[in-house]
């Protein structure tokens, strides 16, 4: 999508394409898990955002404590943060009819959750994915990668929080079903292969993801979207990052 959010738009980008050395430790150009950037030595010089979790070496055992960890204008998001753990433990994917297991069936339902990834897996979805209101996708210790399809929306929803995922290789969307929560099932009209669009949407962190090589951007923020951070991200192998 090509149209420009209002000079209002709060919007805190943190691009992780440093060339520093303590940048260089953790991001590799290539698709990548959170097990891969988070040492079993935390290096000392670490920014806020990790040194709020990686120091604690029982992360994984309170991993809603990722929410109190976001900063700047995205800082309120707290994703699935009061909701039960969603394990994903298929790259299976269909956009109306949605199992238990998949990605899709925990990201459209109503309740918060904080979603979690039982394996590595590359997932290619059938159509565009459609987030629901408080919901975390987590991707640490599991390689997890969105790639070849049609990537994820973020629409009129707040509380979201994209936190260790690859995403590149995005397609556009079909025109046609794409359900959007357990009761509606919406006509689209095809997404324009962005890796993630937030469009009217609040209260949105987007963290150490690795981005690459989409058919349009790699991350829209438009229509109004506000109090969103988008922090320690590679973006790799586009021209049109934002």
């Amino acid at each position: 999508m090509a149209t420009q959010a209002p000079l209002s738009l709060l919007l805190t980008c943190f691009l992780a394409c440093f060339a520093s050395t303590s940048a260089a430790a953790y991001y590799n150009p290539s698709p990548w898990s959170s097990s891969s950037y988070a040492p079993s030595t935390p290096n000392p010089i670490l920014n806020a955002i990790d040194s709020c979790w990686r120091t604690k070496s029982n992360w994984a055992a309170n991993r809603r404590a990722l929410a109190n960890c976001a900063v700047r204008f995205g800082k309120d998001a707290i994703g699935g943060k009061y909701g039960k753990i969603y394990m994903v433990t298929t790259s299976n994917d269909d956009a109306v009819n949605t199992k238990p297991g998949t990605l899709r069936y925990g990201v459209i339902q109503t309740e918060p959750l904080w979603i979690v990834f039982a394996k590595d897996m590359v997932i290619k979805l059938e159509n565009e994915l459609i987030m629901n209101s408080f919901k975390t996708i987590d991707g640490r210790e599991a390689k997890v990668e969105i790639a070849n399809g049609p990537c994820i929306t973020v629409q009129r929803v707040s509380h979201v929080i994209i936190h260790g995922i690859s995403i590149h290789d995005c397609k556009k969307g079909k025109s046609g079903k794409v359900r959007s929560s357990l009761t509606h099932v919406g006509r689209r009209g095809g997404s324009d292969g962005d890796a993630i669009v937030v469009f009217a949407a609040s209260n949105v962190w987007i963290d150490h993801c690795f981005l690459a090589r989409c058919t349009d951007g790699l991350i829209d923020v438009i229509h109004a979207s506000t109090a969103i951070t988008i922090s320690n991200n590679y973006f790799s192998q586009h021209d049109k990052v934002l």
